[in-house]
């Protein structure tokens, strides 16, 4: 079994930048004897359900990630260029609780901080943080970015501050080497900060593709997100080809020195246990009237619907009118009639057209 695991890996959901396919994933982890593989794609959890399926169906365990995009100051604030303002921040589920976190950290990114790309700022960090282990991020992470700059005492700031907001052993420095120089100056830096402040060392690789050879491939998709061709100057480009799921042999040779950030890799995943439960309806708890059930209400709306509609109910309509709600009652679904039907009430009453 494998003493490394991938704890930075993005998905086809990654939209037009990971071109790693579910399946393949899980194949490719399970062919490395590795125990647990990890999805952190940008922004966006839409590959979570189904990369559980196939790595529990696998018997390898799955870590549900999301690298999320943190706004410079306020999510509200759309006044920066493009949004270039923003930085990576790798985040975990450890349990069920901080899966739902993670789901309200994606969904309000979308609803109030998309700017270019859906983001979460401090504000969200601090209310949606329990159940959470992060990961500082990449280059484009926001200690990575200080330091390039030289700003190296607020980078071991912001670091302090992120371990404080994430709580003890739930905050890990991130350090990545695919050959780039930047991150051969970085990494020192962010290794010294880590022991500095006493806290733990994780060594991830930025997998967008999954083997190295398919490396060509990737970046004929980024041509296709940026509207580029592959023969022009200056273009979006990775700067290497080691954004690949590399073994835990290949992962060693990259860190001979760290062994830690290796091994703590695996103590991360050992403590990353969410469980869906998968086959079930879940439902908004509709309110109803005091003294009144899901099903009496439906039914009472219903009575009123019939009688706006029919100038005399006959037994062939109340037969009917019975039997439909006999069937909802039976399979459980009044609530979510009810959710419709205040979906439509509302939208008629605001003057918006339903089909």
């Amino acid at each position: 079994m494998s003493d490394f695991v991938h704890l930075h890996t993005h998905s086809e959901f990654s939209l037009l930048d990971g071109a790693v396919r579910l399946d393949r994933l899980v194949d490719r982890a399970k062919e490395l004897e590795m125990p647990a593989a990890a999805i952190t794609d940008h922004g966006v959890m839409y590959g979570c359900v189904d990369f559980y399926k196939q790595a529990v169906a696998a018997g390898i365990k799955p870590i549900l990630g999301c690298e999320v995009y943190v706004a410079p100051g306020s999510r509200t604030d759309k006044t920066s260029h493009k949004g270039e303002g923003n930085r990576h921040l790798t985040l975990l589920a450890k349990d069920n609780d901080g899966y739902k976190n993670l789901m309200h950290l994606a969904s309000y990114a979308f609803l109030e901080g998309f700017y270019y790309r859906p983001r979460v700022d401090r504000e969200l960090l601090e209310k949606y943080h329990e159940g959470l282990i992060a990961l500082s991020g990449c280059l484009t992470g926001e200690l990575c970015k200080l330091i390039q700059a030289g700003h190296v005492a607020e980078a071991e700031d912001k670091a302090a501050e992120y371990a404080a907001l994430f709580g003890e052993d739930n905050y890990f420095i991130e350090i990545q080497d695919h050959g780039i120089d930047e991150q051969k100056r970085v990494n020192p830096v962010l290794v010294e900060i880590a022991r500095k402040l006493g806290l733990g060392l994780v060594a991830t690789n930025d997998v967008h593709y999954l083997r190295q050879e398919d490396h060509i491939a990737h970046d004929v998709l980024l041509c296709i997100q940026t509207g580029a061709t592959l023969e022009e100057e200056g273009r979006m480009k990775f700067s290497s080809d080691e954004f690949y799921l590399k073994s835990e042999d290949e992962m060693r040779e990259v860190f001979p020195e760290y062994p830690e950030a290796l091994a703590n890799t695996v103590a991360i995943a050992n403590r990353c246990n969410v469980e869906l439960e998968l086959g079930k309806v879940y439902l908004p708890d509709f309110e109803v009237p005091s003294g009144k059930t899901l099903e009496s209400y439906l039914e009472e709306l219903c009575r009123e619907g019939i009688a706006a509609r029919y100038p005399k109910v006959t037994d062939e309509i109340e037969e009917r009118l019975r039997h439909e709600l006999a069937v909802i009652e039976k399979t459980g679904f009044a609530g979510y009639f009810l959710v419709v039907w205040d979906f439509i009430r509302f939208a008629r009453e605001a003057g918006i057209r339903v089909g």
